[in-house]
This record gives C-alpha cells, sequence and structure tokens, in this order.
C-alpha cells in the first residue's frame, strides 16, 4: 500500500493543471501526489511542437496568464500561443455590435488561444521534469475501484505490472466526462440537451485575421471563430459553429467547397472570405452537473462536475478556476495540519465554485436563449443591448473582465 496526500485521476488539462500548482509549495509542505492516467505519458525533456492543421484549440482568458505563470509554465507555453487583441460580438443582419479592445483595457491581450496538445505536452513536460518524492506519475493505469476508509480512500489500480493499491486523504476525479468508475460510485448526473451539436474545425482565409476573435449570432445558431497561429503560409482560424441536431448530418454530409459556402453564408464576409476547411468534428451539446461534486475525501473537477454550453468560451476557464480554488484549499489545510479530505472543508469549497459555476452557466444558457429565440421585441432589444454596451465605456469593461476572468478573487497558490 503507497501512502499519498492526494491522488489525482486524470492526466489531461484539468489534472495535471491541479499537480502543476501544488507543485511550488509541495516540498515546503511534505505534499505527496500520485496522478494516474489511463494513457501512457511522454518521456521526460523539453516539450516539442508538432505543428497539424486540424489541431483543436482552447481560448485562454487573461487571467489564466497570472495562474500558469505561478504554476511556472507559462514561459513554455508563450510560443505557441495567439493573443486575442480583439473580441467583436455582433448580430448577423441586425446593426447592434459590441468591440472589446486589450489596449483599451489596459492588458496585453483579452485572451490567448493555444492547441490543446501543445497546453497537454507543456504541462506534463513539466510534471515529468519535476516528478520525484512529491509527485509520482502512474501510467498507464486504470483506477478500478475506490474505497472510502476512516482516512480517506484506498484506490486500486490495473497497471501493466499488475494490481497496484494506493491511499490518500484525499482523491480528485479530474477524468472528463462520465466515467464507469463515477457511475459504480453513484454519483449520478443532471442534463439538459440543447437539441444542437458543435461543429469544430480549422478554417483559413484570405487575409490576415488580425487577432480578432468573433462571436457572430446568426439565425442558424452563434458561429465563433478564433485566431490561430498560421501554418505553412496559411491563416487559420478556430471555427465552432453550433448547428440544430435536424440540419447536422446534412452540413457535415457537405464537400470543402460546398461546406465553406455555406458557413459563409451563414457568417457573412466580416471577417474575410473562407478559403480552407481542415477536419471537421463534432459533439452534443447540453449543460451536465454532477448532483454531488464533493464527498468526504472526494472532488469531482473539470468535465466530471459540469459541462457547459461553448457559446462564451469559458469551460476551460471555469474549470481552472476551481483547480486554483481546490489548491489553495489543500495548501491551507496542510499547512494547518487538518485532514485533506475533511468534509466541512470540502462542503465550504464546494459551496463557493458553486457561486461561479452558476452565474457562469446561467451566463452562457441564457445568452444561447436570448440570441436564438425569433422573438421580435427580443431580436430588437439584443441588438439595442449589443450597441448600448459599445457605447457605455464603464459596462464594457465590467463585461471585459468577466470574460478575462478577471473578476474573481486572486489565487494565492502560496
Amino acid at each position: 500500500m503507497q501512502q499519498y496526500d492526494l491522488i489525482i485521476i486524470g492526466g489531461g488539462m484539468v489534472g495535471a493543471s491541479l499537480a502543476a500548482a501544488l507543485l511550488p509549495t509541495a516540498e515546503a509542505l511534505g505534499l505527496r501526489m500520485a496522478l494516474v492516467e489511463t494513457q501512457p505519458l511522454p518521456e521526460a525533456g523539453e516539450p516539442v511542437f508538432t505543428p497539424s492543421y486540424d489541431a483543436r484549440s482552447t481560448a485562454l482568458a487573461q487571467g489564466v496568464r497570472t495562474l500558469y505563470g505561478r504554476m511556472g509554465i507559462w514561459s513554455a507555453l508563450e510560443s505557441h500561443l495567439t493573443p486575442i487583441d480583439q473580441i467583436h460580438v455582433s448580430d448577423r443582419g441586425r446593426f447592434g455590435c459590441t468591440r472589446l479592445h486589450a489596449s483599451e483595457e489596459g492588458v496585453p491581450a483579452l485572451g490567448y488561444v493555444v492547441e490543446n496538445h501543445w497546453l497537454g505536452q507543456v504541462l506534463i513536460s513539466h510534471l515529468k521534469q519535476h516528478a520525484g518524492q512529491h509527485l509520482t506519475l502512474i501510467s498507464p493505469a486504470e483506477v478500478e475501484a475506490l474505497t472510502p476508509t476512516v482516512q480517506g480512500h484506498q484506490a486500486r489500480l490495473k497497471t501493466a505490472q499488475g494490481e497496484q493499491l494506493l491511499s490518500a486523504e484525499l482523491v480528485v476525479m479530474a477524468d472528463g466526462g462520465r466515467s464507469a468508475l463515477r457511475e459504480r460510485l453513484g454519483i449520478h448526473y443532471r442534463e439538459q440537451a440543447y437539441g444542437q451539436h458543435a461543429l469544430v474545425a480549422n478554417v483559413s482565409l484570405d487575409r490576415p485575421h488580425h487577432n480578432v476573435a468573433y462571436e457572430r449570432f446568426t439565425e442558424a445558431g452563434p458561429v465563433a471563430l478564433l485566431p490561430g497561429e498560421s501554418l505553412n503560409g496559411k491563416v487559420r482560424c478556430g471555427l465552432v459553429w453550433t448547428l440544430s441536431d435536424d440540419v447536422l448530418d446534412e452540413v457535415l454530409a457537405l464537400d470543402d467547397a460546398d461546406f465553406l459556402a455555406r458557413l459563409q453564408d451563414t457568417f457573412g464576409y466580416r471577417a474575410g472570405r473562407f478559403t480552407t476547411v481542415g477536419e471537421r468534428y463534432h459533439y452534443p451539446l447540453k449543460l451536465t452537473q454532477a448532483e454531488e461534486q464533493v464527498r468526504s475525501g472526494l472532488v469531482l473537477l473539470g468535465n466530471a462536475a459540469h459541462a457547459l454550453h461553448p457559446i462564451a468560451g469559458q469551460g476551460y476557464n471555469l474549470a481552472l478556476r476551481g483547480v486554483v480554488a481546490l489548491a489553495d484549499l489543500v495548501i491551507a489545510r496542510k499547512r494547518a495540519g487538518l485532514p485533506l479530505g475533511g468534509l466541512e472543508g470540502l462542503s465550504e469549497f464546494v459551496e463557493q465554485r458553486r457561486q461561479d459555476q452558476q452565474r457562469t452557466i446561467m451566463f452562457s444558457d441564457q445568452t444561447l436563449k436570448l440570441f436564438t429565440s425569433g422573438n421580435p421585441l427580443l431580436r430588437l432589444g439584443r441588438g439595442l443591448g449589443l450597441q448600448l454596451l459599445d457605447s457605455c465605456p464603464f459596462s464594457k469593461t465590467l463585461f471585459a473582465r468577466a470574460a478575462m476572468g478577471l473578476d474573481q478573487p486572486a489565487a494565492r497558490l502560496r
């Protein structure tokens, strides 16, 4: 039986970020962590960027820069980031629009677009370099069972070398969406289906994107366009196109030329002419929330706890705020000599997180309903609202700070 203070299940962006957040204070606190990942982890060494036109990306809020800086990975990460200098929000075919500018808000960028595989590589490379007495990386391995104990939980792992037993005061489940393990633990979810799919792809334009991100509301659904790193001379942007379930198959069946024509007709020419599209992915859109996000000695993080509509691009940023809040709690309780898995501390944590979750989910949900409504009064009102927001500097700054994640309490991580 190997004893740890903390076991993290899942080595994706959320789980790896939690380990990275705790590493700077692990030695001083005598904190011992284990991270368990089902997929083989790459060898230790500097991360290597492997360009791919079809790589999927995530928009990081400006507030993430400070967080990843404190974790010690920002300097490595920023070599392949695309800053967002402007955000343009509009309702196609109507007069209202709002423009946010980094220069007006006094920040170097409103956010950053990063390819998921690069962020994952940088995180895992950082963990590999610092693995040792305070961090053990176990992969490939699958947690087959979690058993509550007086001191926390016992985890039974299946590895290539055979069964392995771990125990810890606190177990964090950061293994993405639904899993067989969580079903065996009896953790249930509330779901609200939107009757929509997100179609995700990279597209190229006939002109530079000038680091502008677009959120374009159309009658066919919202379309987001994120500026990306150019590859082989091609301007590349990340596309997230919301489609109703009944037209998804029709759009997926289009060849590239017809797909680009359909997209152009939907989005318009504000960003230029679409010239190329890469591989297309799609997934159903639904609001998912775990009915239990904590138990004694157990926490759910990221998509394991909640998944929301991508309309405002806040899913990963919300998850990362949860990561940092949990890291702060672990540090504070370890320093005070309190059990990490104590239910009173975890209950307080989840109540604080629930406020942020509900506010972010409500914003995404209500924005979607407002901009997909066919009500003529709502159509008029949303155009006026966008125009008023654009003409009111104070309100625009509040909106921008919320979008950048700068309206949240600063993380301590120490």
